[in-house]
C-alpha cells in the first residue's frame, strides 16, 4: 500500500513539475511573440542603436519624389511605380528596381538566344519574338506582380490599421495629451507599416517640420483617402479650431463604416477580382514554364510565318484583355 502511495505521488509530481514547465515555456513564448508584435520596423532599428537621422532616411529612402521636368505622362507612372515599391517595403529604391529588372531582362534575352542558336532552332525573326516575350515576362512582368501583390497586401494592412490608430489617437488626446504626445503614443503601440509612418511624423516634427505637412507627405506616400480625411481634419482644426478629439472619433465611425461597405463591395465582387487576377497571371506563368521546361516546344515552329503572325496577335490581345479586365474590376468605393 506504502509502496502504491509513493508512485501515486511520484506521478502527481512530474505531472505538476511538466505542468509548470509547460505554462512556463508558454507563457513566456506569448509574451515574447506579443512584444514582438507590438514593435515596428522603426522601433527595432533605434533600439538597434541605429542614430535617428539615420533611421528617417532608410525608412523614406524609397518615397516617390517630384520629377517636374519629365512628361506628364512619364512623371506619372514613374511616381506610381516610386509608390507601389514604397507600399511593399522592398529595401531597394524604384531605380534600383529598374536597374535589376533592364540588367535581368538583357541577360536572359542573351541566354536565349545563345541556347537557341545552340539548339539547332536558328536566330531568326520568330526565335528572337519568342526570346524577347520570355525575358520580358521572365525579368519585367513577373517581378511587377510580385510588387504589385505585396504592395496591395501592405496597403490593406494599412486601412484596417488606421482606424485603430484613430481610436488610439482620440483617446490620447481626451486623456489630455497633446497632438504631437499621441502621435508619439502611436509610434509605440502600432505595429507595422503605421506605427512606423508615425514614427516618421514624429522624427520629422521633432526635426522643426510642419505636423500638417509632414502628415500631407505621409498621404501622398500612400494614397489612401482615409489619410487625406485625417489631415484635412487636422488642418482645418489647427485654424478654425474645435473639438478635435470629437471631430476624429466621427471620422473613424465613417472610416469604418466605408470600409465595411467597401468589404461588401470586395466580397460581392471576389469572383471577377479572382478571374482577373488568374487572367492576368496565369498566362504569363504558364508560358514561363513550358518555355523554361521545354523551350523547342516554341522554337520549332517559331520561324513559321503563320506562327510569328499568331504570337503577335495574342500578345495584342492578350494586352487589351487585361487593359479591360482591369477597367471592369477596378471599384470606386
Amino acid at each position: 500500500m506504502t509502496v502504491e502511495i509513493t508512485r501515486i505521488l511520484i506521478m502527481l509530481a512530474v505531472f505538476a513539475a511538466v505542468f509548470l514547465i509547460a505554462q512556463t515555456i508558454a507563457t513566456n513564448y506569448a509574451a515574447t511573440r506579443s512584444y514582438r508584435g507590438a514593435v515596428n520596423k522603426r522601433l527595432r532599428m533605434i533600439s538597434s542603436g541605429e542614430n535617428r537621422e539615420v533611421v528617417v532616411g532608410k525608412l523614406i529612402k524609397n518615397r516617390p519624389r517630384d520629377r517636374a521636368e519629365l512628361p506628364e505622362g512619364i512623371e506619372a507612372r514613374i511616381a506610381q511605380f516610386e509608390k507601389t515599391v514604397f507600399a511593399a517595403a522592398i529595401p531597394f529604391s524604384a531605380g534600383q528596381i529598374m536597374v535589376f529588372m533592364a540588367l535581368g531582362f538583357v541577360v536572359v534575352f542573351l541566354v536565349g538566344i545563345l541556347f537557341s542558336a545552340a539548339s539547332g532552332a536558328g536566330v531568326g525573326i520568330g526565335a528572337i519574338f519568342m526570346v524577347l516575350i520570355f525575358a520580358l515576362a521572365v525579368a519585367i512582368f513577373i517581378p511587377l506582380l510580385i510588387i504589385s501583390a505585396l504592395a496591395r497586401s501592405r496597403r490593406n494592412r494599412m486601412e484596417k490599421q488606421f482606424p485603430v490608430a484613430l481610436d488610439i489617437f482620440v483617446r490620447a488626446l481626451r486623456s489630455g495629451h497633446p497632438i504631437s504626445s499621441a502621435i508619439d503614443l502611436l509610434t509605440k503601440e502600432m505595429e507595422d507599416p503605421i506605427g512606423s509612418e508615425f514614427g516618421l511624423i514624429s522624427d520629422e516634427v521633432a526635426y522643426g517640420a510642419d505636423l500638417i505637412g509632414a502628415l500631407e507627405q505621409m498621404a501622398d506616400r500612400w494614397g489612401l483617402e482615409d489619410m487625406r480625411m485625417f489631415v484635412v481634419s487636422l488642418s482645418v482644426q489647427s485654424q478654425t479650431g474645435g473639438n478635435l478629439a470629437e471631430i476624429l472619433e466621427n471620422i473613424a465611425k465613417v472610416i469604418r463604416d466605408r470600409h465595411q461597405m467597401f468589404m461588401k463591395v470586395r466580397a460581392l465582387s471576389s469572383e471577377g477580382r479572382m478571374t482577373g487576377w488568374m487572367l492576368t497571371g496565369l498566362p504569363i506563368v504558364t508560358f514561363v514554364m513550358i518555355f523554361s521546361m521545354a523551350p523547342q516546344y516554341y522554337l520549332d515552329p517559331s520561324e513559321d510565318p503563320i506562327f510569328i503572325y499568331s504570337a503577335i496577335t495574342l500578345v495584342v490581345m492578350y494586352c487589351i484583355g487585361v487593359y479591360v479586365i482591369r477597367r471592369l474590376i477596378d471599384l470606386k468605393v
